[in-house]
Order: C-alpha cells, then structure tokens, then sequence
C-alpha cells in the first residue's frame, strides 16, 4: 500500500492522504452535534480534555518518531548511491593501464554503471532487483580477477581495488535493501489507527462556536496527516517524484566511462 501511494504524483498523494482526510475530521463534530446534541458534549470537556493531552503526546512521539528514522534512511540511502559512485571513480583510476586486463576491467566497470542506470533504478521503483546488474557486477569481478592474476599493479593497489569493488556491492546492497521500503507494516498500522483515533477524539469536546471546534479538528488532522505524508513520500527512497536518482552514478560514468 505504502508503495503505492509513494508513486502516486505529490499532488495527488496531498489529495488522497492529507485534503479528504482532513475534510472528512471537520465533519465529524457537525455529526457528533447533531447525534448527542451540545450540552451532553459540554459534560466530557473536562476530563477528555486530560485524556486527549495524554492521547495527543504519545501520538506526536510516535509520530516524530517514525519522521525521523524515514528521513534517516532516506538520507542514507542518497549516501550510499554517494558512496558507490564515489569507489566507481576510485577504480576507475587505480586501473589505468594500457594492458588488456585494466582495459577490460574498466569496460566491465562502465557495463555495470550503464546497467545500474538503465535497469537498477526502474526495478527499484517497483520494489525489485535487476537480474542484469547482477551478472554485470559478476563479470565485473571476474575482470578484476584477470586483473590480478596477470600482475601490472602492484599488490598493494589491486588490494585497493578490491577494497573499492567491495563498496561498491555493499553500497548497491544497502539502495536494493532499503528500496523494499523503510517502515514495517505493524508500525504503519499504529500510525495510521493512531491518527484516526487521535482525530477523532476532538469530536467529543462540545462548544459553543461549533465552527472553530470543527476549524480546531481541522488543523489538527492537518497537521497529523500531513506528517503521515511525509512519511508515505519518502518511505521508498527510489520511487515516486520525491526519489534519489542515479545522477551521482552518471557523472562518474560520463567522466570516465570513455577512457575504456
């Protein structure tokens, strides 16, 4: 479900998570009125008002919560397109060399980069992996091998080179992973039933001015489902139109990709 929204046009998502939901919270003390009539709402503002500042600050902890680690994953999986572009460049330039081996682990290296681009990204916004950059970075570690094994670097740089390959399967293992999605669906469930709950709790207060009750209900779900908007943008970091692209992989690419 998250996926889902996470893809949708932001406008959209505002529409379907934050401008009806509010909508139909603003309705809800107009049917409370009508149903219990004001004075017996009038007798809960006192001890509903205790509960509801207890029932509203569990909420916002919660909420702020989960904000905040989505937008640490979210950062983190920027750092590790970061991360494997920056040891792309690395070995770019610690296999220079005129020899066949370095000119094949470096076309290797641009076949892997094109491939993370072109097929890594689509499937990722689709929660999937791609098969092909797989096999890519197989035949990438099968050059560096030959590399290795025919001897024009020295051991201490090929150690570098290897160093450098395993960052950049590590990093590509951290974007697939938190591709999948970063808040668990029992937590989502606590979100969600918890700002409805926290939400509807406003209806059972009873004003005299029933529109600035409903406006106060208003800008309380605003408020609420609008952090859950947040959270649903970017719970996949590589889907939707607020995403991590693959820039950071094209530069490399366009710097060295042609000295191959």
């Amino acid at each position: 479900m998250s996926l889902f929204f996470s893809g949708l046009p932001v406008w959209l998502g505002a529409l379907l998570v934050v401008v009806i939901p509010t909508v139909l919270a603003m309705c809800g003390p107009y049917l409370m009125r009508q149903r219990y009539g004001l004075e017996r709402l009038t007798t809960n503002n006192e001890i509903a008002g205790f509960k509801f500042a207890t029932v509203g600050v569990i909420y916002a902890v919660l909420l702020a919560f989960a904000v905040i680690i989505v937008w640490e994953r979210f950062a983190d999986a920027e750092t590790a397109v970061v991360e494997e572009a920056g040891a792309a460049a690395t070995l770019y330039r610690l296999t220079q060399g005129g020899d066949p081996q370095a000119h094949a682990t470096r076309a290797a290296l641009s076949e892997y980069l094109r491939r993370a681009i072109e097929d890594d990204w689509p499937r990722m916004a689709q929660n999937k992996a791609s098969p092909e950059v797989t096999r890519a970075l197989d035949a990438l570690y099968a050059s560096t091998l030959d590399l290795s094994a025919a001897g024009g670097h020295q051991s201490t740089v090929m150690v570098e080179v290897f160093h450098q390959l395993d960052e950049i399967t590590q990093a590509r293992r951290a974007r697939l992973h938190l591709a999948a999605g970063i808040v668990p669906g029992v937590l989502w469930g606590a979100l969600i039933l918890g700002g409805v709950l926290t939400v509807s709790f406003t209806f059972f207060f009873g004003t005299r001015n029933l529109r600035a009750q409903a406006l106060m209900t208003g800008i309380l779900a605003l408020i609420v489902f609008m952090g859950l908007f947040v959270i649903v943008t970017i719970n996949h970091p590589f889907t939707g139109p607020v995403h991590i692209g693959p820039e950071a992989l094209e530069h490399v690419l366009a710097d060295f990709g042609g000295r191959t």
